[in-house]
Formats: C-alpha cells, sequence, structure tokens
C-alpha cells in the first residue's frame, strides 16, 4: 500500500517515495484507499490473499527481508493465525493483538523459517515480545520463503465475531519497531484497557476503594472439613510430621503432616507483583507506577506492576502485611489449600502471625548454562552446582507446611531430541558436546540421539534427586512440571521423583491420559498448571478460552472434578492468581487468567464455582460422587464433545 501523495507534481513525489523506501530496505505493498476488513465467524474461519490480488507490487521471493510490517486493528484480543502461502507449503504463527486499537506490527520472519530453540522451559522458547503484540511460534511449522503466493487469516472458535482490519502490508530488511499508533494512551492509571469497556470498570479510586471495602466486609470464613494444613479433618492416616504420599483403597493421596487426606487445591503467581515492560512504549500509559525495586514496581524487577501500584493505593506503602492476611481469608473462603508455582522461599509475606498455608518450592536456574534446557550434565561442575542448589533445602528441612519441591518446569526438548543434538553440535565446547560427539562416532540416527538425551536426563535427575535427598530426607520430591508432548521414556524417567507433576491444557485431562502417566512413572500425579480465559478488557483468552467470566468458573470445576476423579490425581494447581499486564508480561503473555484482576478484585462469577468445586472434592477423589457432566459454553463445548481438543504447549 502506497502512501497517499497528495503533492502538486504526483508523479515526482511517487517516484521519490518509492526510492526512499527502498534505500531504507522496505518492499512497499499497492496503494489501497479503505482496510481490508475480516469478521471471523464460525468453528474455522479463513481468509486469503493472493498478493497479487492484496498487493501488487509485493515480491514474491521474501529471501532478502526479515520482517512482514503490518498496520492492523483487532476488536478484540483473541489470537489470530498470520499464515504464509508459499508455492510448496502453507506455515502459520500466533499473533495476539492488542485490543481496539490501530497498531504497526513488525513480525520478524525468522519465526516462519526455522525451528526455535532459544529459551530452557516452552514459555522462553516459544512467546516472543514485540511492543505492540505479542506472538507465539510454536505453530504451524517452517519454510523457505522464496516463492511467496498468499497471505491469510484465520481464527479457530471465535468468540463475538471479532473483527480485524489490515491497512498496510509492507517488507523490511530491518526493524522499523513496533508501535501503537491510535489512539497512543491504552493504559489507565489502575492498569485497565482504555480502548474497551466492561462492566465493573473503575472509573475512580473511589469505585475501587468501595469495592475493596464491599469485599472486606462480605468476605466469610468457607468451611471444607480442613483442618490447619488443608487435610480433611474427618480422615485419618499414619502421621509423620510432614506431608507424604500414600495409595489407600486403590487411591493415591497426599497426607499432610498431622495425617489426614489431602487434596492439594493450589494457584501458581500468589505474590504482590505483575510487570509489564515499559522500555520503548512509556507513551502509551496514561501514568506509571512509583518504582518498587524487587517488587515489580517501575524499572523495579518486572517492568511497571499496576497491581503493585493499587496494592499501594489499597493498604498505603507497607502493604505485605495487610495484603497477605486478604490472601490468606481468600484462600479459606474459596477452598485453597497450597501456595503454589514459582515460589523459591516460603511465602514470608503471607505467614506473619502465625498464619501458614502449605507450600511448594521451585528449585531450578542454578546449574550452569543450558540448550534447549538441558545443562552440561557431564561437566564437573554440574554435581557442585547441583549440591549448591540443594544446600537451600536445609533451612526447609524441619518445615511442617512445606508440600515438597519441584525441580523444573516444562523442558522444550521432548520429542525435539535431533535438534537439541544438533543445538550441542553447534554450541560451544563442552563436556556434553564431547560426550555426544564420541557417542554418534558408533552411528548417528535419531535412535542414537535419543538415547543420548534419554540417558543425560536421567543422569540429570538422578544427581538433582540425590542432592535434595542429601539436604532434606523429609519432604517430597514433586518432579518436573512436564508440559507439551511427552514421550514415554520421559514419564518413565519421573519414577525417581515421588510425584510425577504434569501441565496440561486442555477443558479436561482424557483419562487415558492420566492412565499412561500414571503407568508408566509408576507414581500419583499433581497437575501443575491449567487455566481457563474470556477474552476482552484488552486481555487474552488465555491458552483455553471460553464465553465470559460465568463460563470461566463452569470450565473449572469441569476440568478439576474430572481429574480428581482418577485415583492418581492428588492435587490441581491453576495458573494463575492474577490477571497477567494487558500491555503483557516479560514475554508477552497477557491473559484474563486470574482469580482478581488488576485492580485487586475477585472475578465473582467464578468464585463461586470455584467453592462449589472445593466443596465436592473429597467426595469425588474418593470415588463418592462423578464429577459434573456441565461443559463450559464457548469453543469448549465442541472441542470436550468431539473429543477435537489436541494437546497445546503452555505459554508461560
Amino acid at each position: 500500500m502506497k502512501p497517499d501523495i497528495r503533492h502538486s507534481n504526483r508523479w515526482l513525489s511517487t517516484a521519490l517515495c518509492i526510492f526512499l523506501f527502498f534505500v531504507a530496505g522496505f518492499a512497499t505493498a499497492a496503494e489501497n484507499a479503505e482496510p481490508r476488513r475480516v469478521v471471523f465467524d464460525g468453528v474455522n474461519t479463513e481468509y486469503k490473499w493472493p498478493l497479487k490480488e492484496l498487493a501488487p507490487d509485493l515480491p514474491s521471493d521474501w529471501t532478502d527481508y526479515n520482517f512482514l510490517v503490518l498496520e492492523m486493528r483487532a476488536s478484540s484480543p483473541e489470537r489470530f493465525q498470520l499464515q504464509i502461502f508459499t508455492k510448496d507449503a502453507v506455515v502459520a504463527k500466533r499473533i495476539q493483538p492488542f485490543q481496539n486499537t490501530w497498531v504497526r506490527a513488525a513480525i520478524p520472519l525468522v519465526y516462519f523459517r526455522r525451528a526455535a530453540r532459544e529459551g530452557s522451559d516452552l514459555a522462553a522458547t516459544y512467546n516472543k515480545h514485540r511492543e505492540s503484540y505479542w506472538i507465539n511460534i510454536n505453530f504451524g511449522g517452517w519454510a523457505n520463503l522464496g516463492e511467496v503466493e498468499a497471505i491469510g487469516v484465520q481464527m479457530d472458535g471465535p468468540i463475538g465475531r471479532p473483527a480485524l482490519e489490515i491497512r498496510s502490508v509492507t517488507l523490511a530488511k530491518d526493524d522499523p519497531g513496533d508501535a501503537v499508533l491510535e489512539p497512543k494512551v491504552v493504559v489507565d492509571e489502575f492498569g485497565q484497557w482504555i480502548p474497551a469497556d466492561w462492566p465493573g470498570k473503575a472509573r475512580s479510586l473511589g469505585d475501587l476503594k468501595k469495592a475493596w471495602a464491599n469485599e472486606n466486609a462480605s468476605l466469610k470464613p468457607g468451611d471444607f472439613d480442613y483442618d490447619k494444613y488443608g487435610g480433611y479433618k474427618h480422615t485419618h492416616a499414619s502421621a509423620t510430621g510432614f506431608f507424604r504420599v500414600e495409595q489407600i483403597d486403590g487411591r493415591w493421596w497426599f497426607v499432610d503432616p498431622d495425617g489426614h487426606l489431602f487434596f492439594s487445591a493450589g494457584a501458581n503467581g500468589i505474590s504482590t507483583g505483575s510487570g509489564t515492560p515499559t522500555a520503548n512504549r512509556r507513551e502509551i500509559f496514561a501514568a506509571l507506577p512509583p518504582a518498587q525495586p524487587g517488587r515489580g514496581g517501575r524499572d523495579g524487577g518486572g517492568g511497571a506492576s499496576f497491581y503493585t501500584w493499587n496494592l499501594q493505593r489499597r493498604y498505603g506503602e507497607d502493604f505485605n502485611a495487610a495484603w497477605g492476611a486478604l490472601t490468606f481469608r481468600r484462600m479459606g473462603a474459596w477452598g485453597f489449600n497450597t501456595v503454589a508455582g514459582f515460589g523459591g522461599s516460603p511465602p514470608t509475606a503471607i505467614t506473619k502471625d502465625g498464619a501458614h498455608k502449605p507450600y511448594t518450592i521451585m528449585l531450578r536456574g542454578q546449574l550452569g548454562p543450558n540448550i534447549m534446557g538441558m545443562p552440561d550434565v557431564y561437566s564437573p561442575e554440574f554435581e557442585q552446582r547441583a549440591d549448591q542448589m540443594a544446600q537451600r533445602c536445609t533451612t526447609l528441612k524441619d518445615d511442617p507446611y512445606l508440600l515438597g519441591y519441584f525441580v523444573g518446569n516444562e523442558p522444550p526438548w521432548p520429542t525435539r531430541e535431533s535438534l537439541l543434538c544438533d543445538s550441542l553440535l553447534a554450541g560451544p565446547n563442552s563436556a556434553i558436546k564431547s560426550r555426544l560427539i564420541e557417542f554418534l562416532k558408533d552411528g548417528d540416527t535419531p535412535e542414537r540421539r535419543k538415547q543420548f538425551v534419554y540417558d543425560a536426563f536421567d543422569h540429570f535427575l538422578a544427581t538433582l534427586n540425590t542432592a535434595i535427598k542429601k539436604y532434606d530426607p523429609n519432604h517430597l520430591n514433586l518432579g518436573i512440571r512436564l508440559g507439551g508432548e511427552v514421550p514415554d521414556e520421559v514419564i518413565k524417567a519421573c519414577r525417581v521423583f515421588d510425584v510425577c507433576s504434569i501441565n496440561v491444557y486442555k477443558f479436561a485431562i482424557p483419562q487415558k491420559s492420566l492412565d499412561r502417566y500414571a503407568t508408566l512413572s509408576g507414581r500419583p500425579l499433581l497437575g501443575g498448571e491449567f487455566h481457563f480465559g474470556a477474552p476482552g478488557r484488552g486481555l487474552s483468552g488465555g491458552l483455553r478460552q471460553v464465553a465470559n467470566q460465568t463460563e470461566r468458573g463452569v470450565a473449572y470445576q469441569y476440568y478439576v472434578e474430572h481429574a480428581a476423579s482418577h485415583p492418581s490425581v492428588i492435587g490441581m494447581h491453576w495458573f494463575e492468581w492474577i490477571d497477567e499486564p494487558a500491555t503483557g508480561r516479560n514475554d508477552g503473555e497477557n491473559y484474563n487468567i486470574g482469580f482478581v484482576d488488576v485492580t485487586d478484585r475477585p472475578y465473582r462469577e467464578m468464585i463461586g464455582a470455584v467453592v462449589r468445586t472445593h466443596h465436592r472434592l473429597y467426595k469425588v477423589h474418593a470415588g463418592k460422587t462423578s464429577p459434573t457432566e456441565r461443559l463450559p459454553k464457548g469453543r469448549s463445548t465442541a472441542e470436550v464433545l468431539t473429543g477435537a481438543d489436541a494437546d497445546e504447549t503452555p505459554a508461560k
């Protein structure tokens, strides 16, 4: 689309404009008076434009270009697939647009050309932050872009007939930068998305103070038959003073320190910060939070955290104690008994005055450089690093509230073992690289590459497990939280753990999948992550989206109860407690997946179903009550009923 030239010498100006574009490394599309507007309606809606129709001046050979640059506006933050049709292939990536704002999106073509290798877990590998949108690249394959024939957009299961407008399509060799074009300011002082409206949107601090006061007055203790650890008071097993696991009458359970059966109902991300990057785009915020170093304030540890700023508005500068007290009250009222997820230390902010909740610890990130999540396990330093990491357990070994340790999260190499070997061989000299070169001298086949990777993985797990038990023989090893497609060999390796942990983003985990994990691992199963979101408020719907906030609660009950009905499942942990920022966290993700929003207000429509689920949880897991059969409205119904609910890699 050529610029609109309005000078008297139209021919000369047009020629000069084209010349300047090409000097700058751009290929420009043909002039188009009106934006192309499409509406996504139906289970699967797709639009495709041949290059000659879309942009006659756009070349078909994109070999020398590095960015596809779109000016676009989306009525909804629902993701869509951007498709590139070549002579021999169709490649696609997921675009997560900002809502109701014109943006320039410079989309790196490298993501369409080769497989992703960078990143220590799935989210770091596949989520890519950009300034005016974000992109997930674990989708749609890769291809040579030498003969591009068409561009397309496609959306699965849209909610509310979302529209997409595209008014410019160009190519660039150098990154022209992303930008919010209009309106310029899209986030208000409370962290809410300005170009969208919804019931209950805060118009003033007075609105928030009134809502906070109403919640504080109405929040009552729940009655879930829990003891002080969250175990079921009416049940009895041997007490050891620490959490353990036991199979009783054919069903696995956690057993709490007092000897009561315990089903872990937890949430990840219970914290006082939820930061979004502000560099290169400060002008899109009406105001930025004051600095809160180490707690996600401006320029402190996580960009700008509007959630933190709203806690300051609610409680003052020293808000930890009051926030912690309310958080524990919420957990008690809603039936949550576990502070789960990525914590590297006990949740001290919410343990003041003798208040405690069971919690998990994530041990990772101190094992040296890694490639695709695999550290140099044969380096002489690896065992030392593992030992140093495990020394942290010494101070925790006597804490009865510690549920156990996670030792990793969603390694990105399973099913890509050959690519991992390629990356190791292309990487710097290391002990694991030397070991691989020697191993492949006897034959370089896909099977032998897998064998090498699985042997390295076994060594990795055995080393960690030994180190942890050395410093803490009292607590459970909850294993690596496996995500995405997981080969049998990886699941079998989890036998060294006390619990096999899995992150499954579906509307329900198929019982056959749970059977497979339980049989291959020989261990009880813990769900480490799942969620459901509703697109709107400037927030995307998450890896599994439903129609609205009420249906998020319906989806929660369906997922949790169907998982809990399996005899091997001993807990489910939601991702996550707080909504992600509308302008994205550090990797761009901006999901509506919280129990509370950025203004620290609960989603009441959802919480009712959460409470109902937790009241039923014991009987469902004990096999005394059948799980609910009510399905959430939205795309979920078709997927669950037809079995079309394919694996999807989580993006965190």
